[in-house]
């Protein structure tokens, strides 16, 4: 596989995204820097966050980033590493509630931005990409608008990245998918 490749894992809350994820960071045998996007705002937030760092191999590095993601990783990126973005849907969270808020396409471009700095910034150290994020459009339509426009924000950035992706997998249940195996692009 080519040394600076993307991947892109998604699904629903608790599916196994995350494991299947790590999994195929550590089948890489590289180095792996695992880009955490979550923030402790409770302490329901920072006992989880806590969890998740104790459960990653200990040879793993961890960057922490709620945004600018490819500035804070570039000190600690050595070449041909893995990425493992953990995750684009806490990553827009942290773009749409920002202060000020921005309106939808200001928030869609910010997030845009983000990926395509951290796409050059890996592909610049031969580092392969994985990012996980949450498959959102299988619920209800949300009731709050911001709700709808960060679903819909995320929605459209999920499709762009597993469409660019050497691989993308739905996880579900904890069971992967390979969507390129088993699916016909819609646009």
């Amino acid at each position: 596989m080519d040394e600076h490749e993307l991947i892109f894992v998604t699904g629903g809350a608790r599916s196994g995204k995350s494991a299947w994820a790590e999994r195929l960071a550590t089948e890489r045998g590289a180095p792996v820097l695992y880009l955490a996007t979550a923030q402790a705002h409770d302490k329901e937030m920072a006992a989880r966050i806590a969890s998740h760092r104790r459960q990653r191999p200990d040879g793993w590095k961890t960057v922490e980033a709620p945004r600018a993601l490819a500035e804070t990783l570039v000190p600690h990126l050595p070449n041909g590493a893995v990425v493992l973005l953990d995750c684009l849907t806490l990553l827009a969270s942290n773009i749409v509630t920002a202060e000020p808020p921005p309106d939808e396409p200001a928030a869609e471009r910010a997030l845009t931005a983000e990926l395509e700095a951290l796409e050059r910034v890996c592909a610049h150290a031969n580092a392969t990409l994985i990012v996980v994020s949450n498959e959102l459009g299988q619920g209800l339509v949300p009731m709050a608008p911001i709700s709808r426009r960060y679903r819909d924000i995320v929605g459209r950035a999920n499709q762009r990245l597993a469409r660019r992706a050497a691989a993308a997998w739905l996880v579900v249940s904890g069971y992967a998918l390979n969507l390129k195996a088993l699916g016909v692009p819609v646009g």
